[in-house]
């Protein structure tokens, strides 16, 4: 074999290498890219897709009472959907739902559109004993209940209602325990009232003055 013949077989290697190589990484990128999902709890089934899902529990970690669930549900069908129920696996709790117009009962999802529960003026999911359902920094299970698509379940970040977070959460936000100072206690406030004043000040009244003279 010629030295100019053996030199294009040696270039013709190398470069089929190169290639390969080359592949190689853009298939493991591609792989690698596939793999990364968004920094948000997101499920589909059907035509109902879940995104953003999170319980939002009170701000305080000593704080008794309830928490929410907030997310927003798109419905990609042609018919409207009812979201019946969402509850807490594992801890036997169901949030009570209530549309953004009336009461309480089951929130519409319209066909083509969909609805953000949680926050002012939302529609709400509230769980009534939020500290014995879940826990803050934990991926918390949840199923929602559709009237078409059934059961769809989803991990929800458990978060307190803090930051981002504080116009979704809880509207009762009680003290925390021990906090409260009980009724009629003699605390001063600071700041009396006119009606706090004894009715025998030592100011004279008129009928005093009569008597003196």
């Amino acid at each position: 074999m010629s030295r100019s013949l053996r030199r294009g077989v040696l270039a013709a290697t190398v470069l089929s290498l190169s290639i390969a190589t080359l592949s190689a990484c853009a298939a493991g990128n591609d792989a690698q890219t596939l793999a990364v999902k968004p920094d948000n709890a997101a499920t589909s089934v059907g035509d109902i897709k879940i995104q953003n899902a999170n319980v939002i529990t009170q701000p305080e970690v000593d704080a008794k009472g309830p928490a929410v669930v907030s997310a927003t549900v798109f419905n990609s069908g042609v018919k409207d959907q009812k979201l019946t129920a969402i509850s807490v696996d594992g801890s036997g709790q169901t949030a009570k739902l209530a549309p953004a117009d009336h009461g309480s009962g089951p929130v519409t999802v319209p066909a083509g559109g969909s609805v953000v529960i949680g926050g002012e003026g939302n529609p709400s999911a509230v769980l009534a004993s939020g500290r014995e359902a879940v826990q803050d920094g934990n991926a918390q299970p949840l199923t929602f209940k559709f009237s078409s698509t059934g059961q769809v379940r989803i991990n929800a970040y458990v978060v307190p209602a803090k930051n981002y977070f504080e116009g979704y959460g809880p509207s009762q936000v009680p003290s925390p325990s021990g906090s409260p100072s009980p009724s009629g206690s003699g605390k001063p406030s600071g700041k009396p009232s006119g009606s706090a004043s004894p009715s025998g000040s030592g100011k004279p009244t008129a009928a005093a003055d009569h008597a003196e003279d």
